[in-house]
């Protein structure tokens, strides 16, 4: 088994659209959480969202490229070129080497509305347009990715809801540990528009909480009414230790372990038995006991049932003393991306020393009490940290990371 490790990161988030701008953010619990005038109007019980730019490709990309990216492909294009950059990583070696992707992505809605209308009002399906196809298929991210980068390995999309960039990594990890792969771009995107939120506002998912859009997001909270969503991207370039040596990069993280399972239980409702037998398998493959892990990033999405059984879980695993806190309570729930980003989350809390806050935490409930929620920055050195993702359908997904 080869190790594997991570020579790059690369974010585009509501905290921030580049690793400078995310740092700061996590260090002094900066939301991204606001109101969109648009879900109001189409009726939406709550208009809460991440508020995040899309980036303008045009200065950057030729249009015959453009013309298939979806709106999270945007995201993901942006943070793979940081991710890139930070690894010391081109086009001119894309050629050169065999380099894969695995991007988490769960769903690709605009386009398919776009054409659906389209057709309807036209009558006419060769008006819907040529990059339609490309991007409304849920392979959008890695299939657009694949080709703008010129990349030759191994290329397919890991969809397993708000697990999905959490497993791309984990997936990147067995290839390359097994010798299949020395390198690949990984992550998870996000669409953040309305219109694929309305189911989820349909069953009232959402906070209501608009009064005060940033406090909305309260995971662990014992007052907490719903996740806000929200979305964007984020990338890793991950590969085998040798190629990072060949290189002559430099070792951000190593990931130690990818602990999985699935719930066998109900659609939506999480239990407590499935994140605890993710999180044992990851230190268990790992080589850990659960006093080796400096910090746990939980899932915590801020709604009532999946936070109280993720506290057990937690709790059965770590007991009361290993610090926890959920970056969603300033990002929102980026969903497909969430996995992925709260690895780039925790690496940069890695390299800069401390644990961003669980925001909004004023009043444990009887689970949350029980463990050691960290609701203001603290500075700490982490050596070792678990990021939790679960999803709907009860897919589990845990890494254990360790700083380079």
């Amino acid at each position: 088994m080869r190790r594997v490790v991570i020579t790059g990161t690369g974010i585009y988030s509501t905290i921030g659209t580049n690793l400078d701008e995310v740092r700061n953010s996590l260090f002094v619990g900066k939301s991204g959480i606001g109101i969109d005038p648009f879900r109001k109007e189409l009726g939406f019980m709550s208009p809460l969202t991440g508020i995040i730019a899309p980036p303008d490709l045009k200065q950057i990309l030729h249009r015959k490229l453009r013309k298939g990216v979806s709106e999270q492909g945007e995201y993901a294009y942006m943070a793979t070129l940081e991710a890139m950059a930070q690894a010391g990583v081109d086009l001119e070696y894309f050629e050169k080497n065999e380099v894969g992707i695995l991007f988490g992505n769960d769903s690709s809605t605009t386009p398919v509305i776009d054409a659906y209308n389209k057709i309807i009002e036209k009558k006419d399906t060769s008006l819907v347009g040529a990059g339609s196809i490309f991007q409304s298929m849920n392979s959008t991210v890695s299939m657009n990715l694949s080709v703008i980068l010129k990349l030759r390995g191994v290329n397919f999309t890991v969809s397993a809801a708000c697990a999905s960039g959490s497993h791309a990594i984990g997936l990147a990890h067995m290839f390359i540990s097994q010798g299949m792969q020395d390198m690949i771009i990984c992550g998870g995107a996000q669409e953040i528009n309305a219109f694929s939120m309305g189911s989820f506002d349909g069953i009232g998912a959402f906070s209501k909480r608009i009064d005060q859009p940033t406090k909305a997001v309260r995971p662990f909270d014992r007052d907490r009414d719903g996740l806000v969503p929200s979305g964007g991207a984020a990338a890793l370039i991950v590969e085998s230790y040798e190629s990072a040596q060949k290189r002559g990069a430099k070792i951000l993280a190593e990931v130690l372990s990818y602990g999985f399972s699935s719930n066998g239980d109900h659609l939506s409702v999480p239990n407590v038995s499935g994140p605890q037998i993710s999180l044992e398998r990851a230190l268990k493959m790992a080589n850990l006991s659960a006093k080796d892990v400096d910090y746990v990033n939980a899932h915590a999405t801020s709604t009532p049932v999946g936070d109280s059984n993720e506290a057990q879980a937690i709790f059965n695993v770590f007991g009361g003393k290993t610090p926890i806190s959920s970056t969603k309570s300033m990002t929102g729930h980026e969903m497909w991306m969430g996995g992925a980003s709260e690895i780039v989350y925790s690496i940069l809390m890695m390299h800069n020393d401390f644990i961003a806050p669980n925001i909004n935490f004023n009043n444990p409930d009887e689970f949350s009490a029980q463990i050691n929620i960290i609701p203001q920055t603290i500075h700490k050195n982490l050596n070792i940290i678990l990021s939790n993702s679960f999803g709907f359908g009860g897919t589990n997904s845990s890494l254990i990371i360790k700083k380079g």
